[in-house]
């Protein structure tokens, strides 16, 4: 059984289509980050960082004690590892598979996620910011829509570099951009998006959360940490 620390975001996205298509067993258990859930004391043993996803495995493939991990890049890696799935197995294959998932990790997540704060959360609009990162966002489609031009999946086979990608691509409209202008790009967001596995992540996620996420009484907890905060006692 894998415990699930988790919240309905991408990066929490990326873990429930995992183990989804993989049928590993787990338990979700929820952190509300609106609520400031991920500074609780117990989660921090878990996710140091305050952030979600982390999970807990309690039947690792040593056969040891309960393996905890935080990072989602760093929890699809071992998640494949321990499978043996959705990553190749040959050398080149598998440096594939790295680099666009550390792509995402890099590239796509962090930037897709500026765009969604100065584009929808910011309490000042700052129109410099904005378009830096709308442009930049416009920018990494393009790279993503080269790179399925030729391949059906972004490291050949479907992969958990896949499943990093697909989650920030899902809010493209509030990212300001159009699947339209990105025709292999959409093709490949399409296909994924009507996997059972991909269905079944989502729609456990809607059942955990329908409330906005980002409100008034949130913002101090979302945006408004510094190290000395960070660790405060609920």
């Amino acid at each position: 059984m894998i415990d699930l620390y988790y919240w309905t975001t991408p990066n929490g996205h990326k873990i429930t289509i995992f183990l989804e298509e993989a049928r590993l067993p787990y338990k979700i258990v929820p952190v509300d980050i609106s609520r400031g859930e991920q500074f609780a004391a117990d989660f921090l043993r878990i996710s140091p960082n305050n952030r979600i996803p982390a999970i807990v495995d309690h039947a690792p493939a040593d056969g040891g004690e309960a393996v905890a991990l935080f990072e989602s890049g760093a929890i699809l890696l071992y998640l494949a590892e321990k499978t043996g799935c959705f990553i190749a197995s040959d050398l080149r294959g598998r440096a594939e598979t790295l680099q666009w998932l550390f792509w995402q990790m890099g590239g796509l997540g962090p930037m897709a996620g500026q765009n969604h704060h100065f584009g929808q959360y910011a309490p000042e609009k700052l129109p410099y910011a904005i378009d830096r990162y709308v442009r930049e966002t416009n920018r990494l489609y393009g790279v993503l829509d080269r790179r399925l031009a030729e391949r059906e999946f972004v490291a050949g086979d479907y992969s958990i570099a896949d499943m990093a990608a697909y989650p920030w691509i899902v809010p493209w409209r509030r990212q300001q951009q159009n699947l339209d202008e990105f025709p292999h790009l959409k093709r490949w967001f399409e296909a994924i998006q009507a996997r059972p596995a991909v269905d079944r992540a989502y729609r456990a996620a809607a059942g955990i959360n329908t409330a906005p996420t980002v409100t008034p009484a949130s913002r101090a907890f979302l945006f408004g940490q510094t190290a000395s905060r960070a660790g405060y006692e609920q």
